[in-house]
């Protein structure tokens, strides 16, 4: 068997500080482990990122905490972890661009946001055609959509804009032609929020279907690929939120 090559220190060092993180968060709740099985946040964060998320952030506190742990509410710009509205067994990695109250709709795939358009420079456009649902919304009718986001379509849209509501987020992939988000499913609610992404701790080059839901052939890849297929120079990569500014 032919072995990739080893990492250098850098990698060593990585592979310590991640032991030790692990170690030290493995009995708490204060983080937890997830991995990118898909693209939609491609750009930013790739299929094959595992990623430990900061539980913290955004969880109430109480009265008690609130001057000890570092809590703040969800930010326009945020990445955030949470439950998928639609199956709340699958957790979703989304960037936060509505928060209650905001007024969101499409225009030749740019977000305007209260009357502003958005620039986005952490945003991808891989298309090569356009549609009139993804790129317009809401303009266009689609059929065939979940409950929520008929929800959305029919009490929450005003004059051709969205309107976010209280206690609930608009969510869309940067990865912008090839995500699924609050477009197709509809808005995120406060409470299936569960945190954001404080580093990426491993990144491994695997297809989605074994990211998912990992398996013997994924198990043995991973033994015979270590080196070679993990991106080293993404560990201890820090997911970083960036508010879109407005033209």
């Amino acid at each position: 068997m032919t072995m990739g090559r080893q990492p250098g220190p850098r990698g060593f060092l990585a592979e310590w500080l991640v032991t030790i993180l692990i170690f030290f968060f493995a009995t708490t709740t204060l983080v937890q482990a997830y991995v990118i099985p898909t693209g939609s946040m491609e750009g930013n964060l790739l299929v094959g990122d595992h990623l430990l998320v900061d539980k913290v952030a955004y969880a109430d506190p109480g009265p008690l905490g609130k001057g000890l742990l570092p809590y703040r509410d969800v930010r326009r710009g945020d990445i955030i972890v949470f439950r998928y509205p639609l199956d709340p067994r699958v957790t979703y990695v989304k960037r936060v661009i509505g928060i209650p109250g905001d007024r969101i709709h499409m225009e030749d795939q740019q977000v305007i946001r209260n009357g502003q358009r958005l620039i986005e420079p952490y945003t991808q456009h891989i298309a090569r055609w356009t549609d009139p649902y993804r790129d317009n919304f809401p303009q266009a009718a689609l059929p065939g959509l979940p409950p929520q986001a008929r929800d959305m379509l029919e009490r929450h849209q005003r004059n051709g804009e969205i309107i976010v509501p209280a206690g609930s987020y608009f969510a869309m992939g940067d990865n912008r032609e090839d995500s699924s988000d609050s477009r197709y499913w509809g808005f995120v609610p406060r409470e299936n929020v569960i945190g954001k992404p404080l580093v990426v701790y491993w990144s491994y080059d695997a297809p989605s279907e074994d990211l998912m839901d990992w398996n013997v052939r994924h198990l043995v890849d991973v033994g015979l690929h270590f080196f070679t297929r993990t991106r080293w120079e993404r560990t201890l990569l820090l997911p970083r939120s960036q508010a879109a500014e407005v033209n």
